[in-house]
């Protein structure tokens, strides 16, 4: 009888879990800068609520409690080891993602020359993102990179909407001035 609750327990925590796996992975992964150190952390994260089952079930936004969760562990775990904890915060614009939106955008195969021109925005984008404070590169990455509301990033974070909506705006701006382009995305 136990270990038929025992397994109910297990499908129920994945079920809950699973949905959010990747999600956790490319945050833990922006953190850590490490394949390795990244499943690592989401293992220790799982395995830390693994206990919780129950509690789990009962969380409405569940995807920005479980980023917050992580996001604190790999906090602690920098400060442990004396760097900064969000010194680390992965700020390449993977080729996946940057192919995907440029995907959406158009649907014909880029030429060479375009090829060029979007990794050369790519690396200048990516310079950008370093040059900003961490917590402006934080909500970038979070927002417009991993695609959080900015009411799961109230979750995420810990702050309220209106410190976000601005830290969004100035680290937008900045970008554009850097870059020196027009505005994008939009809240």
């Amino acid at each position: 009888m136990r270990g038929s609750r025992e397994r109910q327990r297990a499908r129920r925590f994945e079920a809950l879990v699973r949905p959010h796996l990747d999600a956790l992975y490319r945050l833990a992964y922006r953190y850590t800068q490490s394949v390795e150190d990244a499943e690592d952390a989401v293992q220790e994260l799982l395995t830390r609520l693994y206990p919780r089952t129950e509690e789990l079930a009962g969380i409405e936004q569940l995807r920005p409690w479980l980023a917050r969760v992580l996001r604190n562990q790999l906090t602690d775990s920098h400060r442990r080891q004396g760097r900064d904890p969000m010194g680390h915060l992965r700020v390449v614009v993977e080729d996946a993602e940057a192919d995907h939106a440029l995907e959406r955008m158009r649907s014909e195969t880029p030429t060479p020359d375009e090829a060029h021109g979007q990794s050369i925005l790519r690396e200048r984008l990516e310079a950008a993102l370093a040059v900003l404070s961490a917590e402006h590169r934080e909500v970038i990455v979070l927002h417009d990179v991993e695609g959080y509301t900015l009411t799961e990033l109230t979750v995420v974070i810990g702050v309220p909407v209106g410190t976000l909506k601005s830290r969004l705006h100035r680290a937008r701006d900045h970008l554009r001035r850097v870059l020196g382009m027009e505005p994008f995305g939009t809240d």
